[in-house]
């Protein structure tokens, strides 16, 4: 059987006429609606296998391939009746050309969003596990490709393909990194930042390598000015798109500035891709590299980057890509496969695995101090295989370098690498487990004396003068000072590889000037009023908000925060409407409550609607109420309060909500011997105030709630509470879950108020609450020193007080009966 034999289809160019059932046609002769019905039916079975795949843990891109499998010679095209109606021969071509042209396209997106300045400023640790990987895989796959050719017989066909099946082993492709991380969500952990860092630099080795060997193959009769042209030819693309094609693309940049980059200057982006794509072919490359090139020069991030990805990331990420996985599938025959090559094949894929996760080792363990788990982690990772190598077989597989057989054995390679590694690295690395903290870390359970440590999260600007109120607010003095963490949250728009950098010096992290001058300014002026009492750092994260919450926890792990505040996904206009921001902050949110290391606050800002001054340069009283119903997640809300209490122009009022005919409960007590503590260290302190409003039902506690809030500047609440009759009928819907029930109701669009929301969440040890009992009396907790006995000498409305301040404690009761 001749392997190299050609099989030509030839087609009646005049085959026109009625295809469609009506005229008893057959609409699949038709290449159009054939193409149709091809790209649904795989479309279909991927999404299904990857509905039953995804609790096992495997990636999208196996599921993708199998369902080309599927529908290829492998399974139903044994079937030749059904092979010739859904995939014949004729429609091959039609397939396979609008595949390769999303996958040009696909890379050019991808290449798009990377940073070229930043792969060059990659940090030596991952240079050096990049090239260690590259280099020793080289090496150790390639030496035993040689060795398995010398003393074990095999076809000739595998003899000739087996160096490059093993060079390719070698290769890391920051692309294929990218896509794995992202589906597992581990992107922004230390682990995933590490190894697409050190992907990068394997792929400066990984490509030119490729574009050696595509050289030599082109180079077949060993003409060596044959050569040299190809060499200068490809040095001629890339002074073209370096030097013609980049400089047009910066002056539209700068028409475009300050305004959306024009619809007109998109299309003559796309016309440079296909430009580039033909100049590849026409110099012996292939037809890829001429967009990754361009790609590569396109200026990364807003505005020209987010534009295209606002355009073509959907459709390139979405369909053409799984359509080019599907293809390849279609393409394979397991069937063609011999026992022999296979088990050939899979000494060299296997070695090569475990000689990458070596290389890892060489440099992380021995030279960085890395842990082993780490070093396997990250080469189990550099080891993901996707299309990029897809690619590179489909090439060599025009190229004859590899039959039908080797190709099929390749994309099996390809499967059952990446289906041992997605499922592995879930069940080896959660990136959770990082963030659970041993101890508290709260404010309740903090000493009084001691410092707070308070972190906020900055997506809006116009949030800054709410969040330096409440950071103003916590009392920085003396006896406590006050460390403010700002952690600037900046999507990752138009970029592929998210950064977490540090405006100071510090240990891990890269070090650069805060790039926000409205959020520095405000720090600063922090910073020297309170200098003595204060001290701040600041941070900025550039991620996609899906995963953002790994950064979020890391810098609230890594500062020991007390309590983190993040931004509510919607914002208030000054004339009163409600603009959602973005959704994908509320899973932020969401994740941040599940995971963080400290307690968390979700900061409700309508500060815009009654333009409240700031407290740094005002003095302006700032009235603050507790809406305490009971729980750790109130008991939170309320040591914050009690702290804020000590500033002079702070005005705190606890308004605690007693179910009526519930004096004698359980959790009352338990409730009021807290509040009791808090009364007691805050007696003589006319800016504490305790309000206790006795209602029957939700209704009546939500017409209390409307009647006082107005009055208050902020309002804190706990998320979660006992169960209770006060939250009947406020809990049967909810539009944010991640604010609980009484601060769903207070965000509510149609509560109508100027007051801005706190809403507190105490920190939580694998969805628990670190101590049920809210309790301080026995833990000396928030308090300097255990309440005495023998210090409480009268009652005044039912509470034990210190005698020299029975006449000072401030406290109302008031019953609503309706």
């Amino acid at each position: 059987m001749d392997v190299n034999r050609t099989i030509l289809v030839c087609q009646n160019p005049h085959s026109y006429g009625y295809k469609d059932v009506w005229h008893l046609g057959n609409p699949l002769d038709s290449p159009t609606s054939l193409l149709f019905v091809q790209l649904s039916l795989i479309t279909m079975l991927s999404q299904c296998i990857e509905v039953c795949l995804k609790p096992l843990g495997q990636s999208s891109l196996v599921s993708q391939i199998l369902g080309g499998v599927i529908f290829g010679p492998s399974v139903l095209g044994q079937k030749k009746s059904l092979a010739n109606a859904l995939f014949p021969m004729k429609g091959a071509m039609v397939l396979e050309t609008l595949a390769s042209f999303g996958l040009m396209f696909f890379f050019f997106i991808v290449t798009v969003k990377m940073d070229l300045a930043t792969m060059l400023r990659t940090e030596k640790q991952a240079i050096a596990i990049g090239l260690s990987t590259f280099f020793i895989t080289l090496v150790i796959s390639g030496g035993l490709s040689f060795l398995l050719i010398k003393y074990v017989s095999m076809d000739t066909t595998l003899s000739d393909a087996l160096p490059v099946i093993a060079i390719s082993q070698a290769m890391t492709v920051f692309i294929v990194v990218s896509v794995l991380l992202t589906e597992l969500k581990i992107l922004n952990t230390d682990i995933g930042r590490l190894a697409m860092s050190s992907a990068m630099s394997a792929d400066i080795g990984s490509f030119s390598l490729i574009v050696i060997i595509f050289a030599k193959l082109e180079n077949k009769g060993g003409n060596l000015v044959s050569l040299v042209w190809i060499i200068l030819s490809i040095a001629a693309l890339i002074v073209l798109i370096i030097y013609v094609m980049r400089p047009a693309v910066i002056w539209m940049l700068k028409q475009s500035e300050g305004k959306p980059v024009d619809e007109f200057y998109i299309v003559c982006i796309l016309i440079f891709v296909l430009i580039a794509g033909f100049l590849s072919e026409l110099i012996g490359q292939h037809f890829v590299m001429g967009p990754i090139l361009l790609g590569l020069a396109i200026p990364e991030g807003p505005p020209m980057g987010t534009a295209l990805m606002a355009k073509m990331e959907t459709i390139c990420l979405g369909f053409f890509y799984p359509i080019y996985l599907a293809v390849s599938g279609l393409k394979t025959n397991v069937f063609k496969i011999s026992f022999r090559s296979f088990w050939i094949v899979g000494v060299v894929v296997f070695v090569a695995s475990i000689a990458k996760i070596g290389a890892v080792m060489l440099p992380g363990y021995y030279s960085n101090n890395m842990s082993i788990k780490e070093c396997c982690m990250i080469g189990l990772i550099l080891n993901a295989r996707g299309i990029a190598e897809l690619t590179l077989y489909n090439m060599w597989k025009g190229s004859k370098l590899l039959t039908e057989q080797e190709f099929s054995l390749m994309v099996v390679s390809i499967l059952l690498v990446n289906a041992i590694i997605s499922p592995l690295l879930k069940m080896l690395y959660d990136p959770s487990e990082q963030y659970h903290a041993i101890g508290r870390c709260t404010i309740q359970h903090t000493r009084r004396d001691s410092e707070l440590r308070v972190m906020i999260c900055i997506h809006n600007n116009e949030n800054i003068p709410t969040l330096m109120n409440i950071i103003e607010a916590s009392y920085a003095s003396r006896e406590s000072m006050v460390g403010v963490i700002a952690l600037i949250l900046v999507e990752l728009l138009g970029r592929t590889r998210p950064l977490l950098l540090a405006h100071q010096e510090h240990d891990t992290l890269r070090s650069e000037p805060c790039s926000s001058t409205q959020i520095d300014n405000a720090l600063k002026q922090y910073a020297e009023q309170k200098e003595g009492y204060a001290s701040v750092q600041s941070f900025s994260s550039t991620s996609n908000f899906e995963t953002m919450h790994d950064d979020v926890c890391r810098i609230a792990l890594d500062r020991k925060a007390n309590i983190l505040i993040m931004p509510f996904h919607k914002r208030w206009e000054i004339d009163g409407t409600v603009h959602v921001m973005n959704r994908a902050m509320q899973i932020m949110n969401t994740r941040v409550l599940e995971k963080a290391p400290c307690s968390v606050g979700i900061l409700v800002d309508r500060g815009i609607l009654c333009g409240s001054s700031s407290l740094l340069v005002s003095r302006t009283t700032y009235h603050v109420a507790v809406f305490f119903i009971g729980g750790a997640d109130d008991a939170e809300a309320l040591a914050h309060s009690s702290r804020m209490a000590r500033h002079e122009i702070v005005h705190v009022t606890l308004v605690r909500f007693l179910l009526f005919g519930e004096e004698n409960s359980k959790e009352r007590k338990r409730d009021s011997d807290l509040v009791d503590e808090y009364r007691y260290y805050n007696a003589g302190n006319r800016h504490f105030e305790v309000m206790d409003e006795v209602v029957k039902d939700g209704i009546e506690m939500s017409c209390c709630i409307r009647r006082i809030i107005d009055y208050f500047d902020l309002v804190m609440v706990g998320r979660e509470h006992p169960e209770c009759v006060l939250l009947q009928g406020h809990d049967q819907w909810s539009e944010c879950p991640e604010l609980g029930t009484i601060g769903d109701m207070l965000a509510s669009q149609d509560f109508v108020t100027k007051a801005s929301l706190l809403v507190v969440q105490q920190q939580r040890v694998r969805g628990r609450v670190v101590n049920k009992n809210t309790n301080n009396k026995n833990n000396n907790v928030n308090n300097p020193l255990p309440i005495q006995k023998d210090q409480m000498m009268m009652v005044n409305d039912g509470v034990l007080l210190p005698h020299d301040e029975v006449n000072r404690a401030s406290c109302s009761i008031s019953v609503v009966d309706r």
